[in-house]
């Protein structure tokens, strides 16, 4: 099996080229990237724990599920995709904005993105596929703004950048 393929990009989203997933993370190249936030009728967030065996980030609280687009593939597929795949459901997603970020892990491997938020609903609980996700949970904006603040180690880099700069783009 093929090792899977990141989109290379600019930094105005054109892409440049294909590149292995894990060689673009070892050198740090711009790749196209998507982050996908669900909300429940009560406006909490699905969280998802990362599986602990990832090779980075593992075991760290996240958005609902977060990926890279194949080649052809736009930004609301993958979306759907990779959140049947992580979550085990479908859902409409829509896409918020974008954003450019670097994020240097300490095993020496770098996310450098161009990251498409992208947010939809759902109301039940996820079938949750073991090899990518540990755990989930649904949380209101306020306990994840004061969990963030008290435990900054148990997420994601870009879920805390996004959760900081981009709040107002979570609306469903």
């Amino acid at each position: 099996m093929n090792e899977e393929q990141v989109i290379l990009v600019n930094d105005k989203d054109e892409q440049i080229g294909l590149m292995p997933k894990l060689e673009a993370h070892e050198k740090g190249m711009l790749h196209r990237a998507f982050s996908v936030f669900v909300f429940n009728e009560r406006n909490e967030l699905m969280l998802q724990r990362r599986a602990l065996h990832k090779y980075h980030s593992p075991g760290l609280w996240t958005n609902t599920c977060c990926s890279h687009q194949r080649d052809g593939e736009s930004s609301l597929n993958a979306g759907v995709r990779r959140l049947r795949e992580e979550m085990g459901f479908e859902t409409p997603l829509k896409e918020t904005t974008s954003f450019i970020y670097s994020a240097a892990f300490d095993n020496g491997l770098t996310e450098h993105e161009f990251d498409h938020i992208l947010v939809g609903k759902f109301n039940k609980e996820p079938k949750i596929n073991e090899n990518e996700v540990a755990s989930w949970k649904w949380i209101s904006m306020d306990d994840l703004e004061n969990d963030m603040n008290e435990n900054p180690d148990q997420y994601t880099a870009w879920f805390k950048i996004i959760f900081e700069k981009f709040q107002q783009h979570l609306v469903v």
